[in-house]
C-alpha cells in the first residue's frame, strides 16, 4: 500500500500519536520519562513547535501541537528520538529504536476537536488502569491545565483560556472536564483520522477540502487565514500562543 504523505498546516493544531513496537517499552523509569520530556521542550523550542498538551506512557507517546511551519513537527520528533534512543539503549542495554516506523498525525478543527484531544490524552492514563485519577500521573500536562504545577512545555491554546477569564477559573472548568466521560463515538473518529492521517473537522473546516501533503484552500471557507504562532517568554515566565 503507498504511503500517504503527510498533511502539514502551519498554525493549525495537530494531534500526534507514537507508538512502540509490540511487546516493547519506550519508558522505563521516572528518569526515561523525565530525560524525554526535556528533550521535547528543547526541539519543541528550537523548531518552533507549540505544545498544547501531552502525555507519555509506557507504551505510546501522545502531542497536541501547532508547528509554525511545515517542518516544525518532523523536525522536533526527529531531533528528539536522536537525543533520546542512544540514552535508552545505553541504559537498558539494547539497540535500534522502541517505536513502531514513524509517528501519526492529523490536523484537527480546534473549536470542536481541541479540547476533545487535550482531554483524551490527560485521562488516557487513567482509561489504561496505570492511575485512578489524572492528576495521580506525572507524565502529562495535566497538572498544568489544572493548576497543580506549570509545565515550561505548554503552551495555552486559546480555546483552552476561554475556559475562564482567570487561571483558577481555567484550572476548576479543567478540572470538571477531565472527571466527565468521554464520547466515545468522538474519541474514535479523532483515532480514526490521526492514525490515518486524514483532517478531521467539519464540511467548513478549510482542511477538509485539501489533499494530503498540499495547503488548504482558505478562499473558498468562512475561515480566517492561518496564524503562525511565535513564542514570547512573559514575566511569568510562561510561553504563549501568539498571532504574528
Amino acid at each position: 500500500m503507498v504511503r500517504l504523505p503527510r498533511l502539514y498546516m502551519p498554525g493549525q493544531p495537530q494531534h500526534v500519536v507514537l507508538r512502540t513496537l509490540p511487546g516493547k517499552y519506550a519508558f522505563v523509569d521516572d528518569s526515561d520519562y523525565g530525560f524525554f520530556a526535556e528533550s521535547l521542550r528543547i526541539y519543541a523550542r528550537e523548531f518552533e513547535l507549540a505544545i498544547h498538551a501531552w502525555v507519555l506512557m509506557p507504551d505510546k507517546m501522545q502531542l497536541l501541537v501547532t508547528p509554525a511551519n511545515t517542518s516544525s513537527l518532523s523536525l522536533a520528533i526527529q531531533a528528539t528520538g536522536r537525543r533520546y534512543s542512544p540514552m535508552f539503549n545505553r541504559r537498558r542495554g539494547t539497540h535500534g529504536t522502541p517505536w513502531d516506523g514513524r509517528f501519526r498525525a492529523t490536523v484537527i478543527e480546534p473549536g470542536r476537536y481541541l479540547l476533545l484531544a487535550m482531554r483524551l490524552m490527560e485521562v488516557e492514563p487513567v482509561r489504561a488502569g496505570l492511575v485512578s485519577a489524572p492528576a495521580d500521573y506525572r507524565w502529562s500536562s495535566y497538572h498544568h491545565h489544572a493548576g497543580l504545577a506549570h509545565d515550561p512545555k505548554v503552551t495555552d491554546h486559546a480555546m483552552f483560556w476561554a475556559l475562564g477569564n482567570e487561571p483558577f477559573e481555567r484550572h476548576r472548568a479543567w478540572q470538571q472536564l477531565c472527571s466527565e466521560p468521554l464520547d466515545e463515538r468522538e474519541v474514535a473518529a479523532l483515532m480514526n483520522a490521526t492514525m490515518k492521517g486524514w483532517v478531521l473537522g467539519d464540511a467548513t473546516y478549510p482542511g477538509m477540502g485539501c489533499r494530503c501533503g498540499q495547503p488548504p484552500d482558505y478562499t473558498t471557507a468562512p475561515w480566517p487565514s492561518p496564524q503562525v504562532p511565535r513564542f514570547t517568554r512573559t514575566p511569568a515566565r510562561q510561553f504563549h500562543l501568539l498571532a504574528t
